[in-house]
């Protein structure tokens, strides 16, 4: 049943949230309509943006706008999206970039009167409510009305056996517990519980809801770097603000490692404290990639039907056969990534919290 529901979705959106291959023109017997890229389908797709597509049908793109708010010589703008007509229009001096440079889809300044960029003037700083912040809202709402429900049934039955939702949850909870955070971090497990079930149930959940391909889901909030950045980063304030003495010494006066390794160029530490830099790197990019992979993936084998229909309608017919089989199978198996992600995230969150809380003394004395 499961998988029936989520082939109707992808078909739907693969109909539907897709532009159509572009028609020849009439009458002058020029093309009005760009030749169908996937490439730039799929980056449009996956990138952030200031309005949330729904669907495009024929000429008419179906949206939903959302709130800008600039900052600019000090001045506040607020207004909606909708202003901006598709990037088609400026609004208060304002437009979304619309040309393939490194300012696609962001916010800048036009010359007063006129469609073009101001190259030579500042950018306004951003603080809009783009589809990845809405993205992450919904997460947030989507974790807070299940856990508060478990909370609200584990007080009405204490003692009690799981049900509903709790059975399902109970059984990770426990998972990262016994078996991430009892054996990366040791005794001191306890004071990591909240964030590291928080992180992973923020990433597990977010996941599965970027999956959705209709409204409120599909937003491709953990492959936006900028998000498995601040993600990353939470992780390394953890682990630096908990590092013990022993840990801080392993790093920059490390025992047992000759003396010429650290005087007088201190080779040893600057590799040390380089792994302490890549650590929340690795986490980062780990995430983005995976995430963004498997979007990548399905909006190309959507792409494919529209790039065959281009070349003869029977043949786009029978590659949509294909096309759509392969996408429903990699996004059955980005299920299992959601999960997989998630964990590997929290794991590796663990195993930073245990090398920065071990202690080594009583291993060094022995030895």
């Amino acid at each position: 049943m499961k998988k029936g529901l989520l082939f109707i979705f992808l078909l739907l959106s693969g109909l539907l949230a897709y532009p159509a291959p572009a028609a020849a023109g009439t009458g002058s017997g020029e093309s009005h309509d760009e030749a169908f890229n996937a490439g730039h389908l799929i980056i449009d797709h996956i990138v952030d943006s200031h309005e949330w597509h729904i669907a495009t049908i024929g000429h008419t793109h179906i949206t939903i706008p959302l709130p800008v708010i600039l900052i600019d010589q000090g001045k506040l703008h607020v207004f909606s999206s909708s202003k901006f007509h598709h990037g088609h229009d400026a609004y208060k001096g304002f437009k979304i970039e619309t040309e393939r440079n490194a300012n696609k889809g962001k916010i800048v300044k036009v010359i007063p009167g006129t469609m073009e960029t101001d190259t030579s003037a500042s950018k306004p700083i951003d603080l809009s409510i783009t589809k990845n912040v809405v993205g992450i809202f919904v997460s947030f709402l989507v974790l807070l009305l299940i856990f508060f429900s478990v909370a609200r049934a584990y007080k009405r039955n204490p003692g009690h056996a799981p049900r509903g939702i709790q059975s399902l949850l109970e059984p990770l909870i426990l998972f990262i517990r016994d078996e991430v955070a009892k054996p990366s971090i040791g005794k001191h497990y306890e004071k990591f519980m909240p964030f590291l079930l928080t992180m992973f149930f923020f990433i597990f959940f977010t996941n599965l809801i970027g999956l959705i391909p209709v409204f409120p889901g599909g937003a491709n909030v953990t492959g936006n770097i900028g998000v498995t950045l601040v993600l990353a980063l939470f992780t390394f304030m953890m682990t630096s603000f908990s590092g013990n003495k022993s840990y801080w010494q392993h790093i920059f006066n490390a025992p047992g490692v000759p003396w010429w390794l650290k005087f007088p160029i201190p080779l040893f530490p600057i590799i040390e404290i380089i792994g302490v830099v890549v650590k929340p790197f690795v986490l980062m990019i780990r995430l983005f990639a995976n995430i963004t992979a498997g979007h990548i993936i399905v909006l190309g084998f959507i792409s494919l039907i529209f790039v065959f229909s281009q070349i003869s309608p029977l043949l786009g017919y029978g590659v949509s056969v294909v096309s759509v089989f392969f996408a429903i199978f990699i996004s059955v198996l980005e299920l299992l990534v959601a999960f997989i992600q998630a964990y590997v995230f929290t794991l590796l969150s663990a195993l930073y919290f245990g090398m920065a809380t071990e202690e080594h003394a009583h291993a060094e004395e022995h030895h």
